[in-house]
């Protein structure tokens, strides 16, 4: 794996101590036993009757699913304790029948509080991206307004950048809901245009879904290299 400059290493080392910690919400003590605890929960986006975007009848949730799989079989073997949030093709909005509100804002509350149910280190969100215009490819970072997040984002937006050959930068992603509901770093990797012809390949081919997790996991061990 190749490493960042020194440069940049110091700037995101000083940017994530002087960057406000938010205070992470924890389930109480006692309840936190019977719970299972993640280095990095993996967030595969969509499922179930939310596919998500599409190309004919080649789905986001699938390459999601895919993705977020060998993503979290190599961080297993990297020795992280890695959790998935789904693990098949289901909509995680109905694990979440209590609340009033419509499928797709149940989902994202599911998905939101998750990583304080499960008290989790690193949250990672797995997506797809489409360019209106035709005209995106490679894959985009976004991260919290948080400088541990900055620094999550920037580490696998230089790993993917290498991938794809792309000069990417991270983007801030306050405007999605999961970004401001979780606390903990946390970041969206859009792993590619589905409507690129050329990241269509990679997007849909197991191989090709291999390589992304590989840039994934290289960016998310880089990051835990810095932080201790």
């Amino acid at each position: 794996m190749k490493t960042l400059t020194t440069a940049f290493l110091l700037a995101c080392a000083l940017w994530t101590a002087l960057a406000p910690h938010r205070p992470a919400t924890r389930p109480p003590e006692h309840a936190r036993f019977s719970l299972p605890r993640a280095d990095v929960l993996i967030d595969a986006g969509h499922g179930g009757i939310d596919g998500g975007t599409h190309w004919g009848d080649i789905m986001e949730k699938d390459i999601n699913l895919a993705i977020a799989r060998q993503l979290y079989l190599i961080l297993r073997g990297h020795g992280v304790q890695a959790v998935l949030n789904r693990t098949g093709d289901y909509a995680l909005s109905d694990d979440n029948r209590w609340q009033r509100a419509s499928r797709h804002q149940r989902d994202l509350s599911q998905r939101g509080t998750l990583p304080d149910e499960i008290d989790a280190a690193l949250f990672v969100s797995i997506h797809v991206n489409w360019a209106p215009d035709g005209h995106g490819r490679g894959a985009i970072v976004l991260h919290q307004r948080e400088g541990r997040s900055v620094l999550l984002a920037s580490c696998i937006q230089d790993s993917l950048n290498r991938l794809h050959r792309s000069a990417h930068r991270i983007r801030q992603g306050d405007v999605y809901y999961l970004l401001r509901k979780v606390d903990v770093p946390s970041v969206i990797v859009e792993t590619g245009f589905l409507n690129d012809e050329g990241d269509r390949r990679l997007l849909t081919s197991p191989a090709g879904q291999t390589r992304i997790a590989s840039a994934i996991a290289d960016g998310i061990l880089l990051y835990r290299c810095i932080t201790g």
